[in-house]
């Protein structure tokens, strides 16, 4: 294989907790990590709650700075965010007081591109994620579903080389996340971009990636790959084949011990936790 577009080289990330834990003030939220990432995959990060998930994408989107060890993008040292990347989350994004256009527009807009030329780019991207005919819609008019795929076209719109996807289906009910993962991978497969997906669903991560990647229960490690070898384009009669069935079998049964990890450690930290500053906790 051929340089990676990212690659992580020893990523550990420590937080300075606003509670004592178990007699510790410091939490380990991501260790030690190495990935290398090809231009143009699919790969999916999966792991129980609390592992570092969202941590390590942060880092990778230069939201978070490492604790210590380096990510490269391109074979450049990233230091914050980076331009030809951009992130998509769980939490809906857009903007209440912006129509679909506006909204998909706006990083265009503050890129300082004239009018005319954003409102023709952005067409184009709100006809490949299915929106024609809502441009002047209010997200308040649409459904969850359609409002991620506002967030979606918006991060588009920015010609990003690297998606970080952090749970962008997480809220949609089952059927939802069924149908706008099928045209992730549409609009994946016509744009190309390498993808880096955060999830809880193994469903999800079968039918979407070409690598799984499972983390272990807090701190994050990857514990383990797990190549999905499923013809693409991904046909959606595929989630009920024996083939599909057999991977998330395997992923599970890594993710179950971690997952009784997690389980067992909240259980006990919850007991033991000792306050000593007002603080929120984090989100790993």
């Amino acid at each position: 294989m051929g340089n990676p577009i990212i690659e992580l080289k020893d990523v550990t990330k420590d937080y300075s907790l606003a509670f004592s834990v178990n007699g510790k003030e410091v939490l380990a939220a991501v260790e030690k990590v190495n990935l290398r990432i090809q231009k143009g995959e699919f790969v999916a990060i999966i792991g129980p709650s609390g592992c570092g998930k969202s941590t390590l994408l942060n880092m990778i989107g230069g939201l978070v700075e490492p604790s210590h060890g380096e990510i490269y993008v391109e074979g450049e040292l990233i230091s914050g965010p980076h331009p030809k990347i951009t992130m998509v989350f769980q939490d809906v994004s857009v903007f209440p007081w912006r129509s679909v256009m506006e909204n998909v527009e706006f990083g265009l807009e503050v890129r300082g591109l004239d009018r005319q030329s954003r409102r023709r780019k952005c067409q184009g991207i709100i006809d490949l994620v299915g929106l024609r005919g809502f441009e002047e819609r209010y997200p308040q008019e649409l459904s969850g579903g359609m409002n991620q795929r506002v967030a979606i076209a918006r991060a588009l719109a920015l010609d990003p080389d690297i998606l970080l996807m952090d749970e962008p289906f997480g809220a949609l009910d089952e059927q939802t996340r069924l149908i706008l993962g099928e045209e992730l991978l549409r609009i994946w497969g016509e744009l190309g971009q390498t993808i880096v997906f955060i999830t809880h669903n193994i469903n999800e991560s079968v039918q979407l990636a070409d690598r799984v990647i499972i983390m272990s229960a807090r701190p994050g490690l990857l514990k383990k790959e797990v190549l999905i070898d499923l013809a693409r384009p991904r046909d959606p009669a595929l989630v009920s084949s024996q083939k599909f069935a057999t991977l998330v079998g395997e992923i599970w049964a890594e993710l179950r011990e971690e997952s009784l990890k997690a389980l067992r450690y909240e259980m006990g930290s919850g007991e033991k936790a000792t306050p000593k500053d007002p603080g929120s906790l984090i989100k790993l």
